[in-house]
C-alpha cells in the first residue's frame, strides 16, 4: 500500500509536494478503512484527485509512472534519464528532481527515495521504517553507507561499484540477486499498476481462450453495468479478413514457429488478436463480444464496432475485480477514470470495490476526475478527496479537502468546489461559477 508519496521540481511540481493516504481522525465510513494493528495506523483504501484542466493531476500519474520504469526496467549504459524538471522557473531547470515513497508491504514499513538529473543518481535512500528508521543504506556524491549488519559484506560494496551512475543501487542490487531490498522492487513491479485513458484492454489472451478465472466474473459483471454485452468471447477468423497489416503475413509465416502465438493489440483499428502457427498455417482469434438479439440468438460485435465507453469499461473492469479480490494487495492508479463513462456507471464501479473494503483489506485505488457529481460525502470521507491548483507561476500544489476547517462532514462539498471555495476550478469560469450557483454553501 502506498503511505504517502512526495515529489519535486517534476513537471509542474516545482515545491516539494506530498500525496498521504494515511487516515485522518474524521469517524465517516471508518468501518472500511484497512488498520495495521502493530502500528495503530489507518490507511484510505481510495483516493480522488480533482483539478481544473493542466492543473497537475495527470502530472501526478506520470510521476509514478516515471519512478516504476526507473526502478524496474532501469538504464541503458551511457543513456540520458528521462527526468522532466519545472522548466518554468530558469532556476529549476537544472536542480535535480526527487522521488520519495512510504510503503507498507506485509505490514512492514519502508521509505524508499532517490534524487536524479538527467545524467546520474545524486541521491538514494532506503529506510526499514517497521525496524526503528533502520537507514539500510544510503547513496550520495557517488559514495553509499551501509547499516552496520550489512557492512562488513563486502558483496554489498562489490555490488555498488558495479552500479552506474545513472542507475539505482536497488535495480543492480535485484540483478545480482540481493534479496533483502527485494520487497520494494517486486512492490513497484508487481503491485504498483498504471492504467493511462488510452490503455486498452490488457491480457486479452485469457478471454479470447475463456480460460481465466476472471473470465465468468467479467462477462457476469458486464450484464450489470448496462453495456447490452452479454459476453465477452472470440471467433475465428482468416487472416485476409482480419485488420492485421498484410505485411505481417509473409513475415510471421516464416519466422513464426510451430505452435508459437504471437499478441497484436490497439492501433486505429481497436481490435485485439491472437496469431497462432498450427500445422504450418497461420489462424486468427479476434476478441469480441456478444448481443442479444430480438430472436433470442447471439450477435458478434467487434471491438470497432463498440462505443468508445465500452471499450473503456472493459478496460476498468479487470482492475475492479483485481482490487476487490479476496487478500488483493493491488495498488491501482487510474488516470481520468470517468473518460467516456456516464458517471452512474464510474459510481457503481466504485461502490463495488468500497464494499469488498474493511479493515483487513490491502489493495488500494488512486484516480484523477473531472466528474464532481463523485464528489459526494456519501461516497468518499473528505481525506479521500484531493484536489491539484495552479498559481501564477504555473506550480502545482495539491490539497486534501480535510485540510479545509469549513468542510463539514454534513456538507455540501461539490456546491463549496465549483463556487471556487477549495480550488482546482478554471480561473476563466470562476466569476460566472459563483453568479450561476450562488454564494452560499
Amino acid at each position: 500500500m502506498i503511505i504517502s508519496f512526495s515529489v519535486e521540481n517534476w513537471m509542474s511540481f516545482r515545491d516539494s509536494t506530498k500525496f498521504s493516504m494515511l487516515a485522518s481522525r474524521e469517524r465517516q465510513h471508518g468501518e472500511r478503512l484497512p488498520r495495521v494493528g502493530k502500528y495503530k495506523t489507518r490507511v484510505l483504501p481510495i483516493s480522488s484527485i480533482y483539478g481544473s484542466n493542466a492543473s497537475g493531476k495527470t502530472n501526478l500519474f506520470k510521476a509514478l509512472s516515471f519512478a516504476r520504469s526507473l526502478i524496474v526496467d532501469g538504464t541503458q549504459p551511457d543513456s540520458l534519464i528521462k527526468v522532466d524538471p519545472f522548466v518554468l522557473d530558469p532556476k529549476y531547470t537544472d536542480k535535480p528532481s526527487r522521488f520519495s515513497f512510504e510503503l507498507l508491504i506485509d505490514d512492514n514499513f519502508y521509505e524508499y527515495s532517490f534524487t536524479v538529473n538527467n545524467k546520474s543518481v545524486l541521491e538514494e535512500k532506503f529506510v526499514n521504517i517497521h525496524n526503528v528508521d533502520r537507514v539500510m543504506y544510503e547513496r550520495k556524491n557517488g559514495k553509499i553507507s551501509f547499516d552496520k549488519s550489512l557492512e562488513k559484506d563486502q558483496f554489498f560494496h562489490f555490488t555498488f561499484r558495479g552500479t552506474r551512475s545513472n542507475q539505482l543501487f536497488l535495480t543492480n542490487t535485484v540483478l545480482q540477486n540481493i534479496d533483502i531490498f527485494k520487497p520494494v522492487y517486486d512492490w513497484f513491479k508487481h503491485t504498483l499498476v498504471l492504467v493511462a485513458p488510452d490503455s486498452r484492454f490488457g491480457n486479452f489472451e485469457q478471454f479470447i481462450e475463456g480460460k481465466d478465472s476472471l473470465y465468468t466474473k467479467i462477462n457476469d459483471m458486464l450484464s450489470q453495468l448496462d453495456t447490452g454485452i452479454i459476453e465477452i468471447g472470440s471467433r475465428t477468423i482468416p487472416f485476409e479478413s482480419s485488420s492485421v497489416p498484410k505485411g505481417l503475413e509473409s513475415m510471421l509465416q516464416k519466422e513464426l514457429e510451430e505452435g508459437a502465438t504471437l499478441r497484436l493489440a490497439g492501433g486505429a483499428s481497436s481490435e485485439s488478436f491472437l496469431i497462432t502457427k498450427k500445422r504450418g498455417k497461420l489462424t486468427v482469434k479476434m476478441l469480441t463480444t456478444y448481443h442479444p438479439c430480438s430472436d433470442g440468438k447471439k450477435v458478434n460485435f467487434k471491438m470497432s464496432q463498440e462505443s468508445d465507453g465500452t471499450r473503456r469499461v472493459l478496460d476498468l473492469i479487470p482492475a475492479f475485480l483485481d482490487l476487490s479480490a479476496p487478500d488483493s494487495k493491488k495498488v491501482y492508479v487510474i488516470d481520468e477514470i470517468d473518460r467516456s463513462l456516464h458517471t452512474l456507471l464510474t459510481r457503481q464501479l466504485l461502490e463495488g470495490y468500497l464494499s469488498s473494503c474493511s479493515s483487513k483489506s490491502r489493495s488500494q485505488l488512486l484516480f484523477t476526475t473531472h466528474d464532481v457529481l463523485l464528489m459526494d460525502q456519501q461516497l468518499l470521507r473528505r481525506d479521500e478527496m484531493w484536489v491539484t491548483e495552479r498559481d501564477l507561476n504555473g506550480a502545482i500544489t495539491i490539497i486534501s479537502f480535510s485540510e479545509y476547517k469549513d468542510v463539514r462532514y454534513d456538507k455540501d462539498i461539490r456546491k463549496s468546489y465549483l463556487q471556487g471555495r477549495l480550488g482546482g476550478i478554471p480561473h476563466l469560469f470562476y466569476s460566472s461559477c459563483r453568479e450561476n450557483i450562488g454564494d452560499k454553501a
